[in-house]
């Protein structure tokens, strides 16, 4: 062989050699795949379901998509008349209140924490809230004390009460501490509310069978009302702090009067009067502000609005003074029931909707679809009567309460015609003039 032909010989070689690596690497390629459809996985995985090397990364990958999956996203909701989201929880609220001195918001939520929010806060871009952490476990319902110095949670896993005291610090901030001792556990069946009267004589519990118990402050049972409802589905304390009111499998809701003597000792619990008038179970009530008005909701699907200023001790029953068409209630989904402070707007929420109404006429003003991401767990009007709350998934929507603003444009127009004096004239006219000015930067006034 000539030496001029052995480059060419040698870099032939090197091109057949090529050729044949890749060959191999296409069959070995196809074995790998034919390998991971017939066994059902991987081909480098070992048939004890462990891989081979801990190098390979997998674990992280499996990890990452863990917790991804394991992290919902945020429901995302817009409207004309939200007016704020509230989302600093990491978990699903289940239950909220409002202080009675309107400064404040209580949510708590599976996250085992409970948030404080301010309220005067609601229509800035930021809405700030502090965090009291519930230990080793997750708080259901909650509610504040009277004086809004203390809440008082009821423990999803404890199944009991917890009281927690706020201590305003020198920042303006507040530090809350759990006492030392829970309350007795007493329930049978798991609670579906708990309340405190505003005079801060009592708390009240209520189960998922017939019990509502009635408890002092320091944790000593007073008394035990049998409701004799089969179930009880809901339960409520007056905003007057005398009643105690429960709805379940019967068609009516029950009220009893809480009785203490002239020096603040228990006495008794009385039956004081029934709103008798749906067909099917009633599945959730309100007070008004007042406890002059109460609102019903019904499987029968009707709601409706009663007077409830009467000389119960006399006999007297409470007077029927509406009824409106809800058919949402005949369904399976939970349904909430809020009335606002003035009794004017009842609001009725079913599955993650929220309907309003105006209590005058009986008629839907507005509508809410898909509200939340979940079914809506709690629904309440702030003590002003200008907002609406709901909970449901992680976040607490407020509206803007645009049928009360049309009901006091309504009162307003009503009195200003009967008013005898130019003083009464000129109160009553900005009163108007303020709501007139509210729904048209709404974009609700009605012409």
């Amino acid at each position: 062989m000539e030496l001029s032909q052995i480059p060419e010989f040698m870099g032939l070689s090197v091109l057949l050699g090529l050729l044949a690596l890749m060959a191999t690497a296409a069959v070995a390629r196809g074995w790998l795949r034919a390998e991971e459809k017939r066994s059902g996985r991987p081909a480098c995985q070992k048939a004890n379901g462990f891989p081979p090397d801990k190098s390979s990364g997998s674990k992280k990958q499996k990890r990452y998509q863990r917790i991804r999956k394991e992290k919902p996203q945020q429901h995302n909701f817009t409207h004309r008349l939200l007016a704020a989201a509230l989302k600093s929880h990491s978990g699903n609220i289940s239950c909220m209140d409002f202080s009675s001195n309107g400064k404040y918001l209580a949510t708590c939520a599976d996250d085992r924490t409970i948030r404080i929010w301010s309220t005067k806060d609601f229509l800035q871009q930021e809405h700030r809230s502090m965090r009291a952490n519930v230990e080793l476990d997750h708080a259901t319902l909650v509610r504040f004390s009277p004086d809004c110095r203390a809440f008082i949670v009821w423990l999803a896993n404890g199944d009991t009460l917890r009281v927690f005291k706020m201590t305003k610090r020198e920042d303006g901030g507040y530090t809350f501490t759990a006492t030392p001792e829970d309350f007795p556990k007493k329930h049978k069946a798991p609670v579906i509310d708990i309340g405190i009267a505003n005079t801060g004589k009592f708390i009240m519990t209520a189960s998922s069978d017939t019990t509502v118990l009635i408890w002092s402050l320091k944790g000593q049972v007073l008394s035990t009302i049998n409701t004799n409802q089969m179930n009880n589905t809901h339960a409520a304390v007056s905003p007057c702090g005398r009643f105690v009111a429960s709805c379940g499998f019967t068609p009516d809701v029950k009220v009893w009067e809480v009785c203490f003597g002239k020096k603040g000792e228990f006495q008794e619990v009385v039956r004081a009067f029934e709103l008798k008038g749906h067909s099917a179970a009633v599945r959730s009530f309100a007070f008004s502000n007042d406890s002059r008005r109460m609102a019903s909701v019904s499987k029968d699907g009707t709601w409706k609005l009663w007077d409830t200023d009467v000389e119960y001790k006399k006999q007297q029953d409470p007077y029927l003074l509406r009824t409106g068409r809800f058919e949402e209630a005949a369904g399976t989904a939970p349904c909430r029931l809020a009335l606002s402070p003035d009794a004017q707007v009842l609001a009725l929420a079913s599955g993650s909707s929220i309907h309003l109404y105006n209590t005058r006429r009986g008629e839907k003003e507005e509508c809410f679809e898909r509200v939340h991401g979940e079914c809506i767990t709690d629904l309440s009007f702030d003590i002003t009567g200008r907002f609406l709350a709901s909970c449901g998934d992680r976040a607490v929507r407020l509206f803007h309460n645009t049928p009360g603003h049309r009901a006091m444009v309504e009162e307003m127009q009503g009195h200003l015609k009967r008013a005898s004096n130019d003083s009464t004239r000129q109160r009553l006219q900005q009163k108007l003039t303020q709501a007139q000015e509210t729904l048209k930067s709404l974009g609700a006034l009605k012409k």
